[in-house]
């Protein structure tokens, strides 16, 4: 890099700290990188106006990537900058009743900016845990999200329709009347409710419910203090739901509604900031927290999108849970009215994992050195600038499949492992393929329809060592 673009990038920064913007993460739930039409989805098929409107008045990123192709894994690793895969959790999620993932003195999204004087909250889909043991829903939930730096809470407790079948608020189930059980019926996954004594959540109602719980929260902020919300929608996570509103109105059957759900809800965060006089003074980034669920067959809605012609995933292989790039490439729009660049695009490698080391570049706190926090986080402040270097700010990335498959990238390679950490048996018989050790040069074959490890024997060597040493080593972030 150039003195004058160090220099440039050195004064950008500390103009943005000092000012130190609002900062709202959404964070999708299953939504595919082609799933919006200004990553490529047929407009006759959906329509994504709010989606769209980010795009227009802020960067769009092509190569950004999920650590993980399963949630909460992903979750994890955007909240700490740090990959899951070095924490118990080697595969799958947790499940609804699992303690908190997060180690509560671990630096945080939320206690980095709440140091900064930031007020806090976290609103949907949680899915990293709470408690010390198995959750207890009749009690105080903690430690959670109130340990880990957030002020506020309201959230989902796992997935759309899991098996708690109510809301949290802060640290405690929302209405909970009393410790005993109710009757309360079957999930949409087969299994029974947990019978919480409280108010049952209504699917079709989930999506408004939050996002009118954020904005209620945005409306409710001081104009003085800076705020962060990390908003975490249950679209387009199944039991695919759309409301009453949305039911419909697309033209890829019930997940193109449920697609425009999670698009209204967009656009209703975005009026409230308006309305707040707060979009200027606002670092917004929508995302999603793995590829989209890819069904070809049946009549699942997924099956039924993907028979109109929706592409979720766009022309990457794979989806949710694999270890092709279906189930890592994400949409990653950045709007920050006056620094990044508006209706540009970037192809700069970023992963999730670097939201922490990001924003702390925004506000101008250092981390700490590795391994002490932050271990896989790198700062992508110049790339949500608009400004490019000869270098990539990432030399190298790893991603990790629901089955506990690693993959790493470097430049245009990719190399799969081929091992899983769960039981090669418990592998379900359509991701087998993944257990052979593959490489793809995603320049040439983004595809990934040629493995060509036998032709290039040293890359796949030196892929795998350095997979190795960045594992052995607890960290990939270099310290400052």
């Amino acid at each position: 890099m150039k003195r004058r673009d160090f220099l440039w990038l050195t004064a950008a920064a500390a103009t943005a700290a000092s000012r130190k913007p609002n900062i709202v993460v959404i964070l999708s739930d299953d939504f595919g990188y082609g799933s919006l039409n200004c990553y490529g989805a047929d407009p006759k098929l959906i329509r994504t106006p709010h989606m769209d409107r980010l795009a227009k008045e802020g960067l769009r990123f092509t190569d950004a990537n999920t650590p993980s192709s399963v949630c909460s894994p992903t979750r994890y690793g955007l909240m700490t900058g740090r990959y899951c895969w070095r924490t118990t959790l080697k595969y799958e999620v947790l499940p609804t009743p699992a303690p908190l993932h997060i180690e509560t003195e671990r630096l945080t999204l939320a206690s980095l900016l709440k140091s900064e004087g930031y007020n806090t909250a976290a609103i949907g889909k949680w899915h990293l845990g709470y408690g010390t043991g198995k959750a207890d829903f009749t009690g105080d939930l903690k430690p959670g999200p109130f340990q880990l730096g957030f002020d506020y809470h309201y959230a989902v407790p796992q997935n759309h329709g899991d098996a708690s079948g109510v809301y949290v608020e802060n640290h405690r189930v929302a209405g909970l009347r009393s410790a005993n059980k109710v009757p309360a019926g079957t999930t949409p996954y087969g299994s029974q409710y947990m019978g919480i004594d409280a108010p049952q959540r209504v699917d079709v109602d989930v999506m408004d419910t939050l996002t009118s719980r954020a904005m209620d929260w945005i409306s409710k902020q001081n104009k003085s203090t800076p705020f962060f919300l990390y908003f975490t929608p249950v679209a387009v996570h199944q039991p695919i739901t759309p409301s009453a509103a949305t039911n419909g109105t697309s033209s890829a059957g019930a997940l193109g509604d449920w697609i425009h759900d999670l698009d209204n809800s967009v656009g209703r965060i975005l009026k409230v900031l308006d309305e707040q006089k707060a979009t200027e003074d606002t670092l917004l980034v929508f995302t999603s927290d793995n590829g989209g669920v890819l069904q070809t067959s049946g009549d699942r809605p997924e099956a039924i999108a993907h028979r109109s012609g929706l592409k979720v995933n766009g022309d990457w292989r794979g989806g949710k849970h694999s270890s092709y790039q279906g189930g890592f490439r994400v949409p990653f729009l950045v709007r920050w009215p006056g620094k990044s660049p508006a209706g540009e695009s970037s192809s700069e490698t970023i992963n999730l994992v670097d939201l922490l080391a990001t924003f702390a570049a925004v506000v101008g706190k250092p981390l700490p050195k590795t391994p002490t926090a932050a271990e896989d986080s790198f700062n992508m402040l110049p790339a949500f600038l608009g400004r490019s270097s000869k270098k990539p700010i990432r030399k190298s990335m790893i991603t990790h499949s629901a089955d506990g498959v690693f993959a790493i990238r470097q430049g245009p390679w990719k190399y799969i492992e081929g091992k899983s950490a769960k039981p090669a048996d418990r592998v379900p018989a359509p991701r087998r393929s993944e257990l052979t050790p593959q490489l793809f040069n995603l320049s040439e074959d983004p595809g990934e329809e040629k493995n060509i490890i036998a032709q290039q024997p040293e890359i796949a060597s030196r892929l795998s060592a350095l997979l190795k040493e960045s594992r052995d080593k607890a960290y990939t972030r270099a310290s400052e």
